[in-house]
């Protein structure tokens, strides 16, 4: 098992927000760390050009009556933009002699966006993009640390004031990375949702809790990490605040999850040196994954924040990070069939053990 070293100079961050309207209305927040604009020597003044009109989105939600789940139903996303060619990139900077793209600026360090094609509206729910760079080859395992945190403030942000709003019952910061999963841009970003209803993942969780609680036992998260932390056979890293491990029944050939010694409910309650250390431990974790399978520059892979409900049952809920890739092997993907799709029983080709032991080799 690793130990972390989180340098000095990643005590503190210091970014400035600032917000603008594109011309179909949507929001648009930069998250900026660089000079001129991190002291305000220089504000933010570029204006959308596009003259878009503002969308007709019509999306809603229903109840699977034999399940329990709710399904968002949005049929305007089947025609959102996929895989253009580079010069039509619209997370791109907007720069001079190219198509105008979703971000007006000529370069920009992080931005969140209201999602053009979201998958819920109405004001039930909310979808957000949050561009990790401007630079479009890059993924977030090269970037620096500096850059990490910044993405970290913006989470942090993001989840404080989309939590705020009515209706939310979970904010979720996420990112899917490579064609294998599915990404329909390539240029390095995630997305938020502001989860109108809590999805079937968190209503087992929260399930889960309340009846460990019921049982004697106390956070059932908190719970799981210290098991991990003594068994240490699935253990991956050990930091000061952050440890990251793989799950007992873990159903995926790369699996892990990265959570927080301290019982926090989501990104926002964070202390600066729990997200300094966040910003060194997520970078070792995902520089890892991508190491993972020999022969692979980078892993395709799908990184989930679960946050503690908001409102009802936020006291059953701690905040931890799944990541798992659909990568069983170099150019072979675990593909769900029968069993996992139709009936929701997972089959995993591999061991728990195995994937930990892995990721510790590849540190």
């Amino acid at each position: 098992m690793s130990e972390l070293y989180v340098p000095s100079d990643a005590a503190s961050a210091q970014v400035r927000k600032s917000a603008i309207r594109l011309s179909d209305g949507r929001e648009l927040i930069y998250f900026d760390d660089r000079e001129p604009y991190v002291s305000g020597s220089a504000n933010r003044t570029e204006t959308d050009i596009r003259g878009l009109e503002p969308l007709d989105i019509q999306s809603e939600i229903r109840l699977d009556v034999l399940t329990g789940d709710y399904v968002a139903i949005a049929a305007h996303r089947m025609n959102r933009t996929y895989l253009p060619p580079a010069n039509e990139n619209p997370l791109a900077p907007s720069r001079p002699g190219e198509p105008p793209t979703e971000i007006p600026a000529p370069d920009y360090d992080v931005v969140v966006f209201e999602n053009r094609f979201p998958t819920f509206s109405g004001g039930a729910g909310r979808c957000e993009v949050v561009c990790f760079t401007s630079d479009p080859t890059e993924s977030f395992a090269t970037l620096s640390e500096r850059r990490a945190r910044t993405v970290i403030e913006a989470w942090a942000d993001r989840t404080e004031v989309l939590s705020a709003l009515p209706g939310t019952r979970q904010v979720v910061p996420f990112e899917n990375r490579g064609e294998e999963i599915g990404v329909t841009l390539t240029h390095p970003h995630g997305q938020i949702y502001a989860y109108p209803y809590l999805p079937p993942r968190t209503q087992a969780l929260v399930r889960q809790a309340r009846e460990h609680r019921a049982a004697g036992g106390g956070s059932l998260l908190a719970d799981v990490l210290v098991d991990e932390q003594r068994a240490r056979v699935r253990m991956v890293l050990r930091g000061e605040r952050w440890s990251a491990y793989v799950p007992l029944a873990a159903k995926w050939p790369l699996e892990l999850m990265l959570a927080p010694h301290r019982d926090v409910p989501d990104l926002a309650a964070l202390t600066e040196d729990e997200r300094a250390e966040l910003a060194v431990v997520y970078l070792d974790l995902l520089r890892r994954v991508d190491r993972f399978f020999p022969g692979v520059a980078r892993t395709p892979y799908i990184a989930a924040w679960h946050q503690a409900p908001v409102g009802q049952d936020r006291e059953l809920g701690r905040l931890h990070m799944q990541l798992f890739s659909v990568m069983r092997a170099p150019g072979r993907l675990k593909f769900l069939a029968g069993s996992e799709s139709a009936m929701g029983a997972w089959i995993n080709d591999t061991t728990p053990e195995r994937i930990a032991g892995r990721l510790r080799e590849v540190a």
